[in-house]
């Protein structure tokens, strides 16, 4: 199998279309963490994304019959562009069908490629479903995102590129995983000509389709998958694409939204330029592993997958990486309703900034604060903080892996309020023009809304925090009712940042 592989990859063709990224050194993130760490920047490619390779290899396979009948393909982003830019230079007709919630600059982005576009479906699953009808109904030709062996040959390339731009020695790669055609590609390639160099994959947390089917030794499908690194966010990694990973990558490395966000900022320090959290993903990767192993002195690459992203969601970016670095804390403290107070909280926290404090009334003892706290250099995490605040007689609770507080609650800090049987839940649902009074329509039932928090980041979901009054006897009702929905939820009516903050 890997020399049927070598060979595609050697002869496939790319360079039509894309061009050979440079390797870039991370001069900040190296010194940093004691490691000579090169950044592979597939970022710079026409579309600003490896996906170009994979497609326009496997569209130039193609017969003049194929071609002929026009091309279809299924997608979001990348992969969308790849195609409708291949499509453009061979003089083919391509169709592409995007799911109605895909930022309108990458529905644009795509036309001005030449394709028609379709919006169907809230999901991608749903806009691939439609795409494989156009198959059958009109012939045309199906171009698949990674599953496929010309896609997965074209990705090869990137692996052809940096063995030959970075020759000595190599201790790791870093690759992201989403449905898994770049490191099958990249895989099967170094492995073969550098059996010594680890390949390590790099999936979030709540998209780690490959690191579940390695576990499980067989391809699973994830029953949910989470959509802020959506370039990478594939509930099933390729069949054949699982083949090669089975045999080729060392291990799967799995990354939080906050070391994402990080990640990003890390890029940007060391490069200038603004990647999409898929396209940080090794590098967040990368990080881990130093930590994990205390590497020091190696030298780690971390390809740099893409840089399509919305402008709007710079912001949440901005407000979590430093958390995802560990150099902020975010925490819910107790402190006495009385002057004074807050200049004693000050004094106990000692040379950290406070980064964001919100506080209302409550009662006549005591008071609680949404805090956040610079933590000092070399702290070595969040437990020496704490423990000062303790010995201070200030009781605290950490809420910086807390999803909801970081979310929701540090926006509605406001006090508790008198509401009886209030339940709470948190919503994603698809975003597109319209979708929350959709959203409240649907939800509008013989319960009362008690509390209502809502954020978009500018991806493909929105947030939605809910306060319900239902009692108790209508509780397993009212579920069955929310399953019905068809919206991922959490119930969060024990979570303590609400308990602290916002109940009752």
């Amino acid at each position: 199998m890997p020399h049927r592989y070598i060979k595609k990859i050697l002869s496939a063709n790319v360079y039509d279309v894309a061009v050979e990224t440079p390797v870039s050194p991370a001069r900040s993130l190296s010194k940093r963490m004691d490691n000579n760490i090169l950044f592979k920047r597939e970022d710079l490619q026409p579309i600003y994304s490896f996906k170009i390779r994979g497609a326009y290899n496997c569209i130039s396979q193609l017969s003049q019959a194929q071609q002929a009948s026009g091309l279809v393909a299924a997608s979001a982003g990348n992969h969308a562009q790849g195609v409708a830019m291949s499509a453009k230079y061979l003089g083919i007709n391509a169709t592409i069908v995007m799911p109605k919630t895909t930022p309108d600059i990458k529905v644009s982005s795509v036309r001005a490629l030449g394709a028609e576009v379709i919006l169907h479906g809230d999901s991608f699953a749903q806009a691939y479903a439609y795409s494989l009808t156009l198959v059958a109904d009109q012939g045309l030709v199906y171009i698949h995102p990674f599953d496929d062996e010309h896609v997965i040959a074209g990705q090869g390339t990137v692996a052809v590129e940096l063995l030959r731009q970075v020759q000595g020695h190599v201790d790791a790669i870093f690759v992201p995983v989403g449905g898994g055609g770049l490191i099958a590609g990249m895989s099967v390639y170094i492995k073969y000509l550098r059996p010594d160099i680890k390949i390590i994959g790099v999936e979030p947390e709540d998209a780690c389709c490959l690191k579940v089917a390695l576990d499980a030794g067989e391809r699973l499908i994830l029953p949910e998958v989470g959509t802020f690194a959506e370039g990478v966010a594939v509930a099933q990694v390729g069949k054949l694409n699982f083949e090669l990973a089975q045999q080729y990558v060392d291990e799967v490395i799995t990354v939080t939204t906050d070391e994402l966000c990080a990640a990003i900022k890390d890029i940007y320090d060391d490069t200038r330029a603004v990647t999409e959290p898929s396209g940080a993903c090794a590098v967040a990767g990368l990080k881990k592993y130093v930590e994990r192993e205390q590497a020091k002195n190696q030298t780690l690459i971390a390809v740099s997958t893409g840089a399509n992203l919305n402008f709007d969601r710079l912001r949440h970016v901005a407000e979590r990486a430093e958390i995802g670095e560990g150099r902020e804390a975010v925490i819910a403290a107790q402190i006495p309703e009385r002057a004074g107070s807050f200049k004693g909280f000050c004094k106990a926290l000692g040379d950290r900034n406070i980064t964001e404090f919100n506080y209302r009334y409550s009662n006549e003892s005591q008071a609680q604060v949404f805090v956040g706290v610079t933590l000092k250099s070399g702290e070595g995490g969040r437990e020496p903080l704490l423990e000062e605040l303790s010995s201070a007689n200030i009781s605290a609770v950490d809420l910086s892996d807390n999803e909801m507080a970081k979310t929701h609650i540090r926006y509605m800090v406001g006090g508790h309020a008198a509401v009886e049987h209030e339940v709470v839940y948190r919503f994603t649902f698809p975003e597109r023009p319209g979708a929350l009074l959709k959203f409240l329509d649907t939800l509008g039932q013989p319960w009362n809304i008690s509390m209502f928090h809502y954020r978009n980041h500018g991806s493909a979901y929105g947030r939605v925090l809910v306060g319900m009054q239902v009692p108790p006897e209508d509780k397993a009702k009212f579920e069955g009712y929310l399953d019905e929905l068809g919206y991922a939820f959490n119930e969060e009516t024990h979570n303590p940042a609400y308990q602290l903050f916002l109940a009752p």
